[in-house]
This record gives structure tokens, C-alpha cells and sequence, in this order.
């Protein structure tokens, strides 16, 4: 059994590095910080057992119930957007597994991970509660409505794709704060990763990132545009 155990803890390390070298340095992740915590951090450990064999893919994973662990790539130049420092307040919406909370607690961040889904949040406990060095609250509650209560906070990340963003999440960021996802509406079959910054006057600017195949986020579809 140790033999089998420490087979499978190699395996999964050979392709943590593999997904280092092949997925996000080549697609211009360049956050040494960032990268040391993709090569450290377990990524199967976020999954169910049915899904840790397929960890390290380079595509989105399903979870069920319409939600996915998002592309290694995407998230990763996503969390590299938001410049996070130690000490920054960083919300995660849609935290599913916790493995994007647990890559922004590695940069420093205390941040809150919120999620929705019972299933998950067990998932995301376990697996947050033995990587250590990091600093994440789990909340439970609804995705839309952000976690006003642990803000405001410095960044804001969706993990998923969502028809607009929320008011009320834009409104739970710092001055200066920054908030990343990607955006998909009814007309495209690609999505847009984006970031929306909060400036001093309280306004909000958007610039989009690059594109992105990301699936949307249970509860965050476009709504339906009518023709008359």
C-alpha cells in the first residue's frame, strides 16, 4: 500500500510539472511567486477521488451540477491580473474546491472563498485545512451576493464565466481594488477574460485580458435578450 501511495504521490507531482512548464509558462504567466505556488500546491487534492486521475488537464473540469474547476491557464493569469501582495483582502466567488483560494493565500492574501455548493464546501475544507501556510476563510451563502461582511477587499475573483458581474459584488471592492472573471453573452461561443478596476472617484473601468473558453458560472448566465 505505501508502495502504491508514494507511486501516486510521484505521478502526481511529474504532472504538476508538467502543467508548470507546458501550461502556464508558455502562456505568458510570468508571476515567479505565482508560479512556485501552481508547482507546489496539490491540485488534485481540490478535486473528488472520481476526478484527481484528470487534476492536471489543461481544460476545465465538470463537478457536477453545472459547476467546473476552471482551466489551470485561465485561472492562473487571472490570479496574475490582480498583482495580489501579502496582507491584501481578496474574495473568491464561486470557490468550488478551494484550489484558487488556496494559490492567492500562497501569494499572501487573506482571503474569503465563497460557495454555494454543500458538496464543494465539504471538498474545499478537507483539502484547504491540509495544504497549510495559508490564510482562507470558507464561507457558505450565495455566490451572486459576495461576502460584504469580510470586505472590503482589495480583489475580487469569479471563477467562471458570468453574463455581467453583479453590482453589489463591484460595490464590496477598496478604491483601487481590482476584480477579475470572464464575460460571456448570448451572441458569443468565446468568452472574455476581464478585469474591472474600482478608481479613486468610485467609477469602474473595464479592459479585456484575453480570451477565454471558460464555462459560465451556475446562476451567472446572460440574460435572455427578446426581439421585437
Amino acid at each position: 500500500m505505501a508502495a502504491t501511495t508514494n507511486s501516486a504521490a510521484k505521478d502526481y507531482a511529474a504532472a504538476r510539472r508538467f502543467m508548470v512548464d507546458g501550461q502556464i509558462r508558455t502562456n505568458k504567466v510570468t508571476d515567479e511567486r505565482l508560479i512556485d505556488a501552481l508547482a507546489e500546491l496539490p491540485r488534485e487534492r481540490f478535486l473528488g477521488s472520481a476526478l484527481q486521475a484528470r487534476a492536471y488537464i489543461d481544460d476545465d473540469l465538470p463537478l457536477g451540477n453545472g459547476r467546473f474547476m476552471m482551466e489551470p491557464m485561465v485561472l492562473a493569469r487571472l490570479v496574475q491580473t490582480l498583482h495580489v501582495q501579502p496582507g491584501d483582502k481578496v474574495l473568491v466567488v464561486g470557490a468550488a474546491g478551494g484550489y484558487g483560494a488556496a494559490l492567492l493565500g500562497r501569494l499572501g492574501a487573506s482571503v474569503t472563498a465563497l460557495e454555494c455548493d454543500p458538496a464543494l464546501v465539504e471538498i474545499a475544507r478537507s483539502a484547504l485545512g491540509g495544504v497549510g501556510d495559508v490564510t482562507v476563510n470558507l464561507v457558505s451563502g450565495p455566490l451572486k451576493d459576495g461576502h460584504a461582511q469580510s470586505g472590503p477587499f482589495n480583489a475580487i475573483l469569479i471563477e467562471g464565466a458570468v453574463g455581467e458581474v453583479p453590482a453589489r459584488l463591484l460595490e464590496q471592492l477598496k478604491q483601487g481594488g481590482k476584480l477579475v472573471t470572464v464575460l460571456r453573452d448570448n451572441n458569443v461561443t468565446v468568452g472574455r477574460a476581464v478585469l474591472m478596476a474600482r478608481a479613486d472617484s468610485g467609477a469602474f473601468g473595464t479592459r479585456v485580458l484575453f480570451d477565454a473558453n471558460t464555462p459560465l458560472l451556475s446562476g451567472f448566465e446572460p440574460v435572455p435578450a427578446f426581439d421585437f
